[in-house]
């Protein structure tokens, strides 16, 4: 029976050519037929050999399923390497800003009153000393908001020291007109006034809606803290609640503290309880702010002669009540100051703008026509351009390019 060796022969080709040609399914017969034994301990030896994981993650894909292979119960798969977090580079260190004396801010900031005022001198009087040039010297002292009043005045006093003094040329008119403007800005004291160690100071501000009054505020309150004083702010313009908001904003940017109620809340409720809230916590300050109410309507100057009234109650007589003025208004300003000043007794101008479409001038005229002394300037956006008035960085400012 030779034919059997001869059938197994021609099973056995078909078979390898199955397994060539089909794939899986021919392999599975192979193995079927092969020594079962001999396999097992093959794969035995090559996982001992190459360690349990490794041919865990080496087994190939199950051809009837399409999946891999899961890992055994009792080992964790192994995870992916980690890449090692990128380390971000240090941002770049702030610029120095450049320190700017006094005497330049004012400088830079009165270009427009400089224009009119400044340049007008030295034209005026570049043909010697006449009527003519004392003419026009009133003319442009008044289109600077110096005001008539204090013009005439001022030019009166000028025409007779240049008559004594024998100035006959533009730069000894410069000269005595500078020192005029001086003595008529007065010798002062401009410095914010202080309680002693035991109490709270009390700043109230007030003013006209839009002069800038709770931007003030802000900034002083920006100056005290950098000079490491505790400060709280009472909100006590409840009528708009975008005030209280904004002082709000202050306040967190200085880090003072605010105090405030809802809107509509009586403003003197609010000042009260600022007051109590600063000497609570040993503040050494506290800033009142209030509407900015129309100088024109009489039962909004009451309440604010209410606020004061409360204010004093408690912690006596006020440091400060400081009025704040927008420089552009130029003599609109002082009907406005004399309004309040009627209501409460203000101790100190605040004249904000004063480098925008300002006549400087004004300066002179408030302080001429009230008697009181212009404080605080501002001079820009910034926090730093809140400035403490300097009469001669001012007219030195005036005419700094003549």
């Amino acid at each position: 029976m030779d034919l059997i060796p001869g059938i197994d022969a021609v099973v056995e080709l078909i078979i390898l050519g199955v397994v060539v040609l089909g794939g899986g399914a021919g392999a599975a017969a192979l193995l079927r037929r092969g020594d079962r034994s001999g396999t097992d301990a093959g794969a035995t030896a090559r996982d001992t050999d190459r360690g349990a994981d490794t041919a865990v993650l080496d087994r190939p894909t199950d051809v009837s399923t399409g999946e891999a292979p899961t890992a055994p119960a009792d080992r964790p798969p192994v995870a992916p390497p980690v890449e090692a977090p990128s380390i971000p580079e240090a941002p770049p260190a702030p610029p120095v800003e450049e320190e700017i004396s006094l005497g330049e801010r004012f400088k830079r900031r009165l270009t427009r009153t400089r224009n009119v005022l400044g340049a007008n001198v030295a034209e005026l009087f570049g043909k010697g000393v006449s009527d003519e040039a004392w003419d026009g010297l009133e003319e442009a002292l008044i289109s600077a908001d110096v005001g008539v009043n204090a013009t005439m005045e001022i030019v009166a006093e000028l025409r007779t020291r240049a008559r004594e003094e024998g100035a006959t040329d533009a730069a000894a008119v410069l000269a005595l007109l500078k020192d005029e403007l001086r003595r008529a800005l007065g010798t002062a004291d401009r410095s914010l006034a202080r309680a002693d160690d035991a109490e709270p100071t009390v700043w109230l501000v007030t003013g006209v809606n839009g002069t800038g009054k709770t931007t003030t505020i802000g900034k002083l309150a920006a100056v005290e803290r950098r000079e490491g004083r505790a400060v709280v702010l009472a909100a006590a313009d409840t009528f708009r609640a975008a005030a209280a908001e904004q002082l709000g904003l202050w306040a967190d940017r200085t880090g003072a503290r605010l105090v405030r109620k809802e809107e509509g809340a009586d403003p003197a409720a609010v000042a009260f309880d600022g007051y109590n809230a600063a000497k609570a916590t040993d503040a050494d300050l506290l800033i009142v702010d209030t509407a900015g109410r129309l100088h024109n309507k009489r039962e909004l100057m009451d309440e604010l002669s209410k606020v004061k009234r409360v204010l004093e109650k408690q912690a006596g007589p006020l440091e400060e009540t400081l009025l704040v003025l927008d420089a552009t208004t130029g003599q609109n300003g002082i009907a406005q100051a004399k309004a309040f000043m009627e209501a409460v007794d203000v101790t100190g101008l605040v004249l904000t703008k004063l480098d925008g479409s300002s006549k400087g001038g004004i300066v002179i005229a408030v302080q001429r026509e009230l008697g009181l002394p212009v404080k605080l300037v501002g001079l820009g956006e910034d926090v730093d351009d809140l400035a403490p008035f300097d009469p001669d960085a001012f007219v030195e400012g005036l005419f700094a390019e003549l």
